[in-house]
């Protein structure tokens, strides 16, 4: 199982980025796809999953500002990250979730103020 995930980088406080993570050797799209984060000193936490139905739930702090949407012809997920504030710098995981997880390497995002 591999879960590439692509797209961080750096970029100044109130702009955009697309996150992207592309699975194989899993069956796409009868997992829950999510992304979590992980800041310095900070434990992992949840930002943003999306069902195999296509429902999505977000963490109160990116809500109104994130978008997690999944092509499962590509078997791939995206969150598509708005209005970006300093405190969402962290490294960003990609998640593939039923009943156990498998999860990709991450990709540091920087927000600069």
């Amino acid at each position: 199982v591999q879960l590439q995930a692509s797209g961080g980088g750096l970029v100044q406080a109130g702009g955009s980025l697309r996150l992207s993570c592309a699975a194989s050797g899993i069956i796409f799209r009868h997992y829950t796809m999510g992304w979590y984060r992980q800041a310095p000193g900070k434990q992992r936490e949840l930002v943003a999953r999306i069902s195999s139905g296509g429902i999505t739930n977000y963490a109160d702090s990116v809500k109104g500002r994130f978008t997690i949407s999944r092509d499962n012809a590509k078997a791939t997920v995206y969150l598509q990250m708005n209005s970006l504030k300093p405190e969402d710098t962290a490294v960003y995981y990609c998640n593939a979730d039923r009943g156990y997880s498998f999860w990709g390497q991450g990709t540091l995002v920087t927000v600069s103020s």
